[in-house]
């Protein structure tokens, strides 16, 4: 009678493990990995901050805020003395825009097609990891917890 084979000594096996576990990080990761590169490739161009006559969408100002300070809406700021008066508000001045150098115009654009190649490799990733694993409900399954857990994180 043939011994079952054993994935410790045998390779194909154990590539077959090390391949099954990385469908299952890499289900649970990727709603992050596409959150922090989406919201990253926002934040580039400054597009998460009012400028000039550009208004961010409220939706985009919040996303970001989580991205950069893991909260979805930011507190009002209490003055540091609670008893003193809120100081008038002195009309805004236009500022000078400043000058981008060239080469960090470049850097911009290069890491916004490095983000987008993040977000086609994690989708292409996803559809391989449920089209070819053989157990497609743990993949789907840690795919919605690794969108939910965060999700939930970021309403407490």
């Amino acid at each position: 009678m043939a011994k079952p084979a054993n994935v410790r000594s045998n390779p194909a096996l154990r590539l077959a493990a090390v391949r099954q576990w990385h469908s299952y990080v890499g289900a649970f990761i990727a709603p992050s990995v596409l959150f922090f590169a989406l919201t990253g490739s926002v934040q580039l161009f400054s597009l998460h901050e009012a400028h000039g006559a550009y208004v961010p969408p409220p939706v985009v100002e919040k996303l970001v805020m989580l991205h950069k300070d893991q909260v979805f809406a930011a507190k009002p700021k209490r003055p540091a003395n609670a008893s003193a008066a809120p100081a008038k508000a002195k009309p805004t001045e236009a500022r000078p825009e400043k000058k981008t150098k060239p080469s960090t115009l470049a850097l911009k654009w290069l890491f916004l097609v490095v983000a987008a190649g993040l977000v086609v490799s994690t989708c292409l990733g996803l559809w391989m990891g449920l089209l070819h694993s053989r157990r497609k409900g743990v993949v789907l399954a840690l795919l919605v917890a690794g969108a939910a857990i965060p999700a939930l994180l970021a309403a407490l």
